[in-house]
């Protein structure tokens, strides 16, 4: 009876590990065309390479909403990193941010203007609650005035090489609700515009040259003006109940945004295991959808990837590893890749990666070998990735690069000395005559 037992709770057992791999296993490795995003656009990006995972509609121009502070952040480090102003530098508030910050319905703090405030006090306001009257204050004491301060917005955009943006204003709300202080510049009718792509690429180049944005943008509360205010990013770990639920593992920023016409927005970022990914989220239904969408997308980054060395330095294309040498003391020279390839690769996807030789012509002879003298090291051409499967997304930024390496010499050929050369071309001389009577021959019959 006993035994009976055992085998049938064994039984039992097995059946419930068969149903469990059945149904759970297929999430961990879960397929992009079936990832369902309840949002007009989004992106997926790995942070170390700008390698995109996931993109729907990523190139669409939307307003961003308070995802444009971005930009603002990023020129106020640019600003304290060339010496133009430090944390401590201090400015009065000016008409236009008061009035903005004093409308309730512009999600103001509250600035008062009989105080001078730190750029500390207005950088961390704009980061982490999304102030609007202190990015104005920000952009400003910049650049003089806001309407400066958006051309400085859009020189930065396009040196970037965000590939669809419009800047109008500093915080991302609509120029119709800046009455008398529309940017000058800008029209009335305007708003700021950014596709998912230009925004993770934004926020790519936040994290990559200021890292020190998340030491705030990971801040879950923040203490202004006597008032203790917290993030709008719920993902953080925010200890209010109600909030708990959106608590992600691993995520540290970067900014939420919401108006009327841009829906619900959220760019983020997290990390886990040293792996980082940035998310965009355009057009989401409502503050909690836009938090729900981005934890799918990390979850699909986090589950599916993995970054791998898929062809190491050094790697040779197995039937390509010499290529002639004309007036050498060698025949050949090996070739190799001169650094490895590595990216995030999604599951099972790893024997789908080859590369190919791309040498450069201008080191060739019309017989396609290269010519001595060759150093060791020196560039003969490139090594292509190819990925020969499907949903390749491409990069946020410098494709070719990231898809590339050089291919060199992994010796160097001396040239030939002279009596050798000339030996060379005498034999090459009537080798050639000697094929043209030949040719000439067998033409007679």
């Amino acid at each position: 009876m006993k035994h009976n037992l055992k085998r049938n709770l064994s039984l039992l057992l097995l059946a419930f590990l068969m149903v469990t791999t059945v149904f759970i296993q297929p999430l961990a490795t879960q397929a992009a065309e079936t990832l369902e995003l309840e949002a007009q656009s989004a992106i997926l990006v790995d942070a170390e390479t700008g390698k995109v995972l996931f993109a729907k509609e990523a190139d669409t121009a939307l307003p961003p909403a308070s995802m444009t502070k971005m930009m603002t952040e990023y020129l106020v480090w640019e600003a304290i990193e060339s010496g133009q102003i430090s944390w401590d530098t201090t400015t009065k508030i000016s008409d236009y941010a008061f009035d903005v910050s004093a409308n309730p319905l512009l999600s103001g703090i509250g600035l008062r203007q009989n105080k001078e405030y730190t750029v500390k006090e207005l950088y961390d306001a704009m980061a982490i609650i999304s102030d609007n009257g202190t990015t104005i204050a920000l952009a400003e004491l910049i650049s003089g005035s806001e309407g400066e301060f958006v051309k400085l917005m859009n020189k930065t955009a396009k040196e970037m090489g965000l590939p669809d943006y419009k800047f109008v204003n500093s915080t991302g709300l609509p120029n119709s609700l800046l009455g008398e202080n529309v940017p000058e510049g800008t029209k009335a009718d305007e708003n700021n515009l950014l596709s998912a792509r230009s925004a993770a690429l934004l926020a790519y180049n936040l994290v990559k040259d200021h890292p020190q944005v998340l030491e705030v943008s990971s801040q879950t509360e923040l203490e202004f003006e006597g008032y203790t205010v917290e993030n709008l990013n719920w993902m953080l770990p925010h200890t209010a109940t109600f909030l708990k639920q959106f608590n992600y593992k691993g995520v540290d920023g970067l900014k939420t945004g919401h108006t009327e016409l841009a829906g619900y927005c959220f760019t983020a970022t997290g990390e886990r295991n040293g792996r980082r990914f940035i998310t965009v989220v355009m057009k989401a239904d409502s503050k909690a959808e836009r938090f729900n969408q981005t934890a799918k997308l990390l979850d699909y980054g986090f589950s599916n990837f993995e970054t791998k060395k898929l062809f190491e330095k050094g790697y040779q294309i197995k039937d390509k590893k010499k290529l002639a040498v004309a007036k050498g003391k060698e025949e050949t020279v090996q070739i190799a890749t001169d650094k490895a390839i590595k990216l995030p690769v999604q599951n099972g996807q790893e024997e789908k990666y080859t590369i190919k030789y791309e040498l450069d012509k201008d080191k060739l002879n019309k017989n396609g070998e290269l010519t001595a003298p060759i150093k060791k090291g020196e560039k003969i051409g490139v090594a292509k990735l190819i990925f020969e499967g499907e949903n390749d997304y491409g990069y946020i930024h410098n494709a070719e690069k990231n898809q590339t390496v050089n291919v060199v010499a992994l010796d160097s050929v001396e040239k030939d000395n002279l009596f050798m050369l000339i030996l060379g071309s005498i034999g090459d001389f009537f080798g050639n005559l000697f094929s043209s009577i030949v040719d000439t021959v067998k033409g007679w019959f």
